[in-house]
């Protein structure tokens, strides 16, 4: 891995950890054991370097949102997505951006965050679309707003999870959301 490879890494890692606001320069170099110079040679400040550990973050988050695209049955991706591991006490990387004031006051650390989720709805409404379009959810269900449900209760989940100190809030908030699911079957349909 290369030293600019090396310094996004460890910077995203950090910005999980504690993150934009709370990480410095310093920790970064000291972390990746990459000198000062080499740094600056890289990203001329902190925030060139946080937007590049910000977009590596988002890019890691995609590719398990593609997870709800795809053949099949639409429910059964919906749920193997809601459902799929994760470390619900470190929270999601992209999520826990949205609680940074740094990120949130800055624009353009703030952009790779408003398009990943923005690419993510868009992923929720796809396939939400397609459960209805099959009929394993009801046709007067809006897509649109059940994908924000849906997202809100897996980043409140790991907020809560957080809080507590426990991954149990988090495990029964994405229960709750399949169970919302269910409810929003036809009546008579059968999984």
């Amino acid at each position: 891995m290369d030293s600019r490879e090396l310094l996004v890494e460890t910077m995203s890692d950090l910005m999980w950890e504690r993150g934009y606001a709370d990480t410095s320069p310093r920790e970064v170099r000291e972390r990746s054991g990459i000198g000062q110079g080499s740094m600056y040679h890289h990203f001329p400040s902190k925030r060139d370097l946080g937007v590049a550990a910000l977009e590596r973050n988002c890019a890691d988050l995609l590719p398990a949102a593609s997870e709800l695209e795809g053949p099949g049955d639409p429910l059964a991706r919906i749920e193997a997505y809601l459902m799929r591991p994760r470390d619900a006490l470190r929270g999601c990387k992209v999520g826990r951006m949205t609680q940074d004031p740094q990120v949130v006051a800055d624009p353009v650390l703030l952009a790779p965050v408003s398009a990943a989720f923005e690419q993510i709805h868009r992923s929720w409404v796809r396939a939400l679309t397609a459960a209805v379009e099959s009929g394993q959810l009801r046709a007067d269900l809006d897509p649109e707003r059940l994908a924000y449900t849906l997202m809100a209760s897996l980043q409140g989940g790991y907020v809560l999870a957080i809080a507590a100190q426990d991954p149990a809030p988090f495990e029964a908030a994405r229960a709750g959301a399949l169970d919302l699911l269910r409810a929003a079957a036809p009546a008579g349909a059968t999984r």
